[in-house]
């Protein structure tokens, strides 16, 4: 034991020394010469050679023949893209020779395609695989930020800076009204969300995106499935410890250029008057939001433990994440751990894997109940810059103005914590009677709580001028869940002819109940929202109390067979049936198909002529999905209870519907076909995929008036309408140099999608118009933003089409008949469809360059032809409000006259929203660690996240919303993104 203890210790000792001076052991080396050929005999150029475990390599020249300095006892690692990597032990060899083989450019590797893998070579759906290395490298909030850019089709974007929120996810449009656009999540096999496991502990993400990958998944699968492959140990292993770790400075991308003091009395001076907020010169000079921000200064630190013996092996891992906000308070920290243990028996006929998930996340909330009020911002951009943070006495400086409040005071007299627990347990038995089959048993709980507290002091501006005395809300909620999967896949290989099969169920429940209580007129700040009763709001019936349970499960039987003759011609289909408890009365349970075929080209005797072709691949597929109907009872009748009356001198409270019956509520159902091209070419110096997907979502749910009677409510959720999605994506990787010391590979995306709202009504149920409105301005504009249009895209813009202005100032606008007409005399009636909030094409270039030990990598990232109706310029780029503007509302509009008129939602502020960021950058040192006794792997980097943006968008980001039925609207309230600088550090032990 004292032995172990002292290795502990000196481990620990050369983790602190490492950010200092890494110490890395010197020995002695001879010269080793060698030629490469290939299984023929011809020399090959420009193949590596290394000495495995370190970055000690070479090249060949054009004659095959390399020279390399390399200890005795060394094993030398010779590769060369499109054949095998080969390891020589020297022995004390001083010339070598090495022929190398043909490799299958990647087909053998695995792919996980759910409930299983398969061979890269023969899947025959739309799977795309991204592995650790080609993730993005930085200060990345989930593992959707992994794969930014890196998967055709799957758009991820960060919309807001906020450290507790992730990424926005969405893969091949928006196929549901009601159902949202987040695909299924799969950690380890296991439904789960991205923030399940830290992103540092993930070794593959693979996309499932066509119907015919996911019909398996049955209700869940219409979005697509991600499945989380984390990183493991395997058997007879060394013992490792890897530690990765960094700190980050995070700062506002871009700041909106509002007056200052200066500028703003510059403006009274040349004769403007105000009313409200600049209705005068308080004496200060005052940045608010300079106020509340700062630069955030984050750090994450992971340590992965790992090692096997012959039956057994382990992994575990602890990560640290403390992220700040850009503004003051705003914080994230989260603790995870994971144990994962892997045990065979019986001659490896019986193998048993137990795990544990664990994390606790803890952040400041500004807000009653989440994390950050993002109504501060508005107040820090529209604020009198002329204004004090402070009355003379210490006290807020306030102003009784309508929604106008003291930025700084707001934050610093809110007081409030989320804290998070998520617990995850999983235990699984293969049992391996016979070669070939494996009966599997799976059984996960997971459950996570939340406690959560908030409280605005007497301080706060709800007291000073709003007379709350004080306000304190508290909040729980718990959730519990139970996955169960039973299947047993048998594989057998007949000559040519190779196949498998695969037959399961699996059971999931899952329960969800909270409480909450707020509460008014507290004596003393004192207590903050940990007394809440003392509050006197509950005679005053300002007080509120709630709570709440319910529950929803799945069951599904799934089968899927596959079959390859002569790695030629592949074939494979499945079929999930699935009964949801949300489903209604004469529609328990649904039935989801999935088929896919695949023609490996290139191994046809017709192709042998064509030695450049090393895989060429046509798979065609088609599946049907579904979305899950709706919230747990939307089936069912409802009653509530509403208002008090009186009654024989007692109050009673009222019981009335709310809500139908609809026996027929079922899931909503996607079909998709597509068809996919994968190619590798020149010895895999040019490869990729392309495909085209055609996928129609029936039975789409929406809310429809009906009458009462003969109904009890007037409306009901329903199956009826119809969606269309079409689409293009390609992936091409390129390697368009590789020498002795330099390396520059790339890979391309590119994907677009046309959407259609199809269908609204059938005979039964019907919408009274062809149209419905979705998103909204706010206040005092007041209208919505976006029209969906039987027959027409999704995210259309419907607003006033504005073309010119009038010499006082007043927009003039152009009808849908063509007239022009003054805005003060147009009306709803005049508007129309004025821009698209879904960008209809996406790219990305992504870039490695590797200089001996150096490595670079380059990521951008571009979305085009779509706009974006920017709320900044809308409510603040006009001089006649009564708050601050942004120096641009004093230009002249048209070039004509400064704008007079009224807030309007007007074309002009509709803009075009295309980018191309420079997403991320990395450079890398790898270090020789050859000799080292402490050291197998030492890399340190520098990397930058959200560089630059080349766009003629004016709003602070051009990548905002585009999830949900008013995509590209860029609110007022949010909290702006930002540009992050990471410097970390990743070893292995």
């Amino acid at each position: 034991m004292k032995s172990i203890l002292t290795r502990k210790t000196q481990v620990l000792i050369y983790v602190l020394l490492l950010v200092i001076c890494p110490i890395i052991a010197l020995g002695q080396s001879a010269t080793i010469t060698g030629v490469v050929t290939d299984a023929d005999g011809n020399t090959i150029p420009g193949a590596t050679v290394v000495v495995q475990g370190t970055t000690n390599g070479t090249a060949t020249d054009l004659d095959g023949k390399f020279v390399l300095n390399a200890n005795e006892n060394d094993v030398i690692q010779v590769s060369y893209i499109g054949y095998k990597t080969q390891q020589i032990k020297l022995g004390g060899e001083s010339n070598i020779k090495v022929a190398l083989e043909l490799d299958a450019i990647g087909i053998e590797e695995v792919v996980a395609i759910g409930y299983g893998t398969v061979k890269k070579a023969d899947v025959t759906s739309a799977v795309s695989t991204v592995k650790s290395e080609d993730f993005i490298k930085g200060a990345v909030k989930d593992a959707a930020q992994l794969v930014q850019g890196k998967v055709a089709g799957l758009t991820v974007s960060l919309p807001t800076g906020d450290p507790t929120q992730g990424a926005q996810i969405m893969l091949r449009g928006i196929s549901s009204l009601n159902g949202g656009s987040a695909p299924l999540v799969l950690i380890d096999g296991i439904p789960g969300n991205l923030e399940t496991i830290a992103p540092e502990d993930i070794e593959s993400v693979d996309v499932l995106k066509d119907g015919s990958a996911t019909a398996i998944y049955g209700t869940r699968g219409t979005n697509g499935v991600i499945i989380i492959t984390t990183k493991s140990g395997a058997n007879e292993m060394e013992p490792t410890v890897e530690y990765s770790g960094y700190v980050s400075l995070a700062q506002i991308s871009k700041k909106l250029d509002f007056l200052n003091a200066t500028e703003l009395r510059e403006k009274w001076n040349e004769g403007y008057t105000y009313t409200g907020a600049n209705l005068q010169d308080y004496g200060s000079d005052t940045d608010w939001l300079d106020e509340i921000t700062r630069d955030a200064v984050s750090h994450v630190h992971n340590l992965i433990f790992r090692g096997g013996s012959k039956n057994t092996n382990l992994t575990a891992s602890l990560n640290y994440k403390n992220n700040q906000g850009i503004f003051m308070n705003s914080d994230n920290e989260k603790y995870t751990g994971r144990i994962d243990v892997n045990h065979s028996m019986f001659d490896n006929k019986l193998k048993a894997n137990i795990g544990i998930i664990a994390s606790e996340q803890k952040f400041w909330t500004g807000g009653d109940g989440y994390s950050f009020n993002t109504y501060v911002y508005r107040q820090s951009i529209i604020r009198n810059p002329t204004e004090p943070v402070l009355n003379d006495n210490g006290t807020w400086f306030e102003r009784d103005v309508y929604f106008y409040d003291n930025p700084v005071g707001y934050i610093k007299e809110s007081q409030g914590e989320n804290r998070y627990r998520n617990m995850r347990f999983s235990g699984s038995l293969v049992y391996s009677p016979i070669a070939d089959l494996d009966i599997k048993g799976l059984f996960a709980r997971k459950g996570n709580s939340n406690i959560r507290g908030f409280y605005q002091t007497h301080d706060h501006v709800s007291t000073t001028k709003y007379g709350s005395d004080g306000y304190a809300s508290r909040g729980t909620d718990d959730y519990v869940g139970n996955y169960t999967e039973i299947s047993a896949s048998y594989k057998k290989t007949i000559g040519d002819h190779r196949f498998s099969a695969l037959a399961g169920y699996n059971y999931e429940d899952n329960v969800y109940e909270g409480f909450w209580v707020n509460n008014k007129y507290f004596p003393t700040d004192s207590y903050s929202y940990n007394n809440i009763g003392i509050g006197q709001g509950l005679p005053e019936g300002e007080a509120g109390i709630g709570s709440s349970k319910y529950s929803d499960k799945l069951i599904a039987l799934f089968s899927r067979v596959t079959y390859s003759y002569a790695d030629k011609y592949l074939l494979m289909a499945s079929l999930r049936r699935e009964g949801s408890s949300r489903f209604g009365e004469n529609h328990k349970w649904g039935y989801f198909p999935g088929v896919s075929a695949g023609w490996r080209i290139n191994e046809e005797s017709f192709m042998n002529g064509v030695p450049w072709v090393d895989n060429l691949k046509l798979r065609a597929g088609f599946g049907v999905t579904g979305i899950n109907a709706g919230n747990n009872y939307q089936s069912l009748s409802s009653l509530n209870y509403d208002s008090y009356f009186m009654y024989n001198g007692n109050w009673m409270r009222e019981l009335i519907p709310a809500r139908n019956a609809n026996p027929d509520l079922r899931w909503e159902k996607k079909e998709e076909f597509n068809i996919g091209l994968d190619f590798d070419l020149y010895g895999g110096r040019i490869g990729g995929a392309l495909d085209y997907y055609n996928r129609t979502t029936k039975d789409a749910l929406w809310n429809y008036d009906v009458p009462v009677p003969p109904y009890l409510y007037g409306s009901i959720m329903a199956n009826v309408g119809v969606i269309e999605n079409k689409g293009f994506e390609a992936l091409i990787n390129v390697i368009p140099v590789q020498t002795q010391n330099f390396e520059w590979s790339a890979n391309l995306t590119y994907s677009t999608n046309k959407n259609k709202l199809v269908s609204l009504s059938n005979d039964q149920f019907q919408t009274t118009n062809d149209f419905f409105y979705e998103g909204y301005t706010g206040e005092p504009i007041q209208i919505e933003t976006h029209r969906l249009e039987i027959g027409e895209e999704i995210g259309n813009f419907y607003g006033l089409r504005s073309v010119d202005i009038t010499d006082d100032g007043i927009w003039l606008i152009e009808t849908p008949e063509g007239d022009i007409i003054p805005a003060t005399e147009s009306s709803t009636a005049d508007r129309q469809v004025l821009g698209n909030g879904l960008p209809k094409h996406y790219m990305s270039w992504n870039n490695s360059f590797r200089y001996k030990n150096w490595e670079l990598n380059m990521n951008l990232r571009g979305a085009f032809d779509y706009q974006i109706l920017n709320f900044q310029r809308m409510f603040y780029e006009n001089p006649t409000i009564g708050y601050n503007t942004l120096d641009s509302a004093y230009d002249k509009v048209y070039g004509k006259a400064v704008l007079s008129d009224v807030q309007r939602f007007v074309s002009y502020y509709v803009e075009d929203g295309d980018f191309i960021k420079l997403d991320n950058v990395t450079l890398s040192y790898n270090f020789n660690v050859k000799n080292s006794q402490i050291f197998k792997n030492l890399r340190v980097y520098a990397s930058g996240m959200n560089l630059a943006t080349i766009t003629s968008y004016k709003g602070i980001d051009p990548e905002v919303n585009r999830i949900g039925l008013s995509p590209g609207n860029d609110d007022r309230d949010q909290y702006p993104t930002t540009r992050t600088y990471t410097f970390g550090v990743n070893v292995t032990f």
